[in-house]
């Protein structure tokens, strides 16, 4: 039976590379429980894990990205407190900050299903509902990845960028929802290579700071409910635990 069960940690505020490395180890993990069940015919179940975090000021540039899209001198990063990485998903550059809810799903899409486009309209629905929770119009603009508010306007603006990777039918990368982010970064780059549309936030549309962990559980409750988790949250040792078996 596909195993729906889902571990979840919410790391906090993560430097980049940490994330990404633990994303990788779980990947591993995964992957070899896969590799041995087919080598020597076992149904070991395969575990799920989803991550929440926020990360210190960073750009990322996805493989098939164009490195022009920003719009700086890699020194230049230093003075406004940013780093900046080339990395393994899909899309083009885009910014993780404080403020910002960034969402990594490391599952064997093989207990929920081999699609990876179905895979990202999930994604983007479950933030599209929790935009909908505050009133918001949100949605999707054919072609585009990613969520939009007043998607159908001239002033449609980004407020979720998506950009996975998948191997062996296990996902990493996944989500980044601006919630109270410092937009002023976004001017650093062409946001996700898209220089004719804008970027919002919770925060901007709804003119208050936003409570993090209110719209963070929102986020959870769509999401579970969408890909039918059996969600289980876990601490950053358990984690480590399950690693390290």
């Amino acid at each position: 039976m596909p195993n729906k069960e889902v571990q979840f940690v919410d790391i906090g505020l993560a430097p980049y590379q940490e994330s990404w490395d633990l994303q990788e180890s779980l990947l591993n993990h995964i992957a070899q429980i896969k590799l041995r069940n087919r080598r020597e015919g076992l149904v070991q179940e395969t575990p799920n894990f989803l991550l929440f975090c926020e990360h210190p000021h960073v750009y990322t540039l996805g493989k098939s990205g164009d490195e022009s899209h920003l719009l700086m001198q890699e020194p230049f990063l230093a003075s406004i407190g940013a780093s900046f990485y080339r990395i393994n998903r899909g899309g083009d550059i885009t910014y993780h900050g404080p403020g910002q809810l960034v969402g990594y799903p490391i599952l064997d899409l093989e207990n929920f299903y081999t699609d990876i486009h179905l895979y990202l309209r999930m994604l983007e629905e479950a933030i599209i509902l929790t935009c909908q929770d505050y009133g918001l119009i949100a949605g999707r603009i054919d072609g585009l990845t990613g969520v939009w508010i007043d998607p159908e306007s001239n002033n449609a603006r980004k407020i979720c960028a998506l950009g996975v990777k998948a191997s062996r039918w296990i996902s990493m990368h996944g989500f980044a929802f601006n919630i109270n982010t410092d937009l002023s970064y976004f001017s650093h780059i062409v946001p996700c290579g898209i220089a004719t549309r804008g970027v919002s936030s919770l925060q901007q549309e709804l003119g208050r700071e936003m409570d993090m962990q209110e719209v963070k559980s929102a986020v959870l409750v769509h999401l579970a409910q969408l890909f039918e988790w059996n969600l289980h949250h876990v601490s950053r040792e358990t984690l480590n635990l399950t690693l390290n078996q």
